[in-house]
């Protein structure tokens, strides 16, 4: 039992805990009120646990998730509403793959990058008011992906056809222009342009972008290039154009990085002048041109500021952001 006292005394009872009695003076009567406080250490370790939680909870939301198929979180044509530090941030999720070299893998240290996926950060930085999540999944789920709003847009190098753009929507702006050209076999020296593929047979794919400039010269040429198309097996065109099955192909610079022989080495080479381009964009719904908009100015800062071009060069090896003109005008 305490006495009362005019004055506080402190009583230790533990470690822990201090108690402080108080002599409280009410109507004449003394009376005696116990304090109990915690002990100053024990004040520190429960501020430094509090900020702690404060400090996961406000953690920046995970920005990459997989999903091996069409399935996953979904994403609202709009974006979800999400809380951050500045205010309000609409999260967009990006659908990309990881198998496609240079553009969208995943690399030694097991991080998603590429310069599809580093462009797409870049975006990412120039527009504070959207937050992109990307979502990883075999190329053939994208676009399933994208109808069924489980992303709000791809990056993975795509490119226009009538059959997509009667279904989707593609930004304004390329930020790959891939340049086609003719493609031999490096020890074939007699052909160096489109014009010397008359009586030739050129293997290309049915439904790509190089069937459809081959058949379109052959309209204005009485058929004078033989087109013939892919199987689509592994490394089939370099194995048709080397063997002499066929005698060139279509493609780009870059594509033909990948037409390598059994020991890795490029088989083929590119000649003659550029014929066309093949323009890359992201892809979105229809009703989701306000975004395709805002992707577009920042596409036009990141291009003016030379960061597409740095971009470009450090993960394709080259500057393909110019159009064939632009092309024509550096040769």
């Amino acid at each position: 039992m305490f006495k009362s006292m005019s004055s506080a005394k402190s009583i230790n009872t533990n470690q822990n805990t201090n108690i402080n009695q108080h002599t409280i003076d009410t109507g004449g009567q003394l009376r005696t009120r116990y304090v109990f406080r915690k002990h100053p250490l024990l004040q520190v370790s429960t501020l430094l646990l509090f900020a702690f939680a404060l400090l996961l909870s406000g953690c920046a939301s995970v920005s990459e998730s997989s999903g091996g198929s069409a399935g996953g979180s979904t994403a609202t044509s709009g974006g979800n509403e999400t809380a951050s530090a500045s205010g309000n941030v609409r999260k967009i999720i990006v659908g990309t793959g990881t198998q496609f070299p240079n553009v969208c893998f995943i690399d030694e240290n097991g991080k998603l990058t590429g310069y599809d996926v580093e462009l797409v950060r870049e975006i990412d930085k120039r527009l504070p008011d959207v937050e992109f999540e990307f979502k990883t999944m075999e190329f053939s789920n994208l676009l399933l992906s994208l109808e069924t709003n489980k992303i709000d847009f791809v990056a993975h190098q795509m490119e226009t056809n009538p059959e997509r753009e009667q279904k989707y929507l593609f930004n304004k702006v390329p930020y790959s222009i891939f340049l086609n050209r003719v493609a031999v076999a490096k020890d074939n020296n007699t052909i160096k342009g489109l014009d010397d593929l008359a009586g030739k047979k050129v293997l290309t794919g049915a439904t790509s972008n190089a069937a459809y400039l081959l058949n379109q010269y052959n309209k204005t040429h009485n058929n004078a290039i033989d087109v013939v198309y892919t199987s689509g097996a592994a490394n089939d065109t370099v194995q048709q154009i080397v063997s002499g099955r066929v005698d060139a192909t279509i493609t780009t610079d870059f594509a033909n990085r990948f037409n390598t022989d059994a020991d890795g080495n490029v088989a083929l080479k590119t000649v003659g002048e550029p014929l066309n381009e093949s323009n890359v964009y992201f892809v979105f719904r229809k009703d989701e041109q306000s975004l395709a908009d805002e992707i577009d100015k920042a596409i036009e800062e990141i291009k003016k500021d030379g960061t597409l071009k740095q971009l470009s060069e450090k993960w394709l090896g080259d500057d393909f952001t110019k159009t064939l003109a632009e092309a024509k005008v550096t040769q």
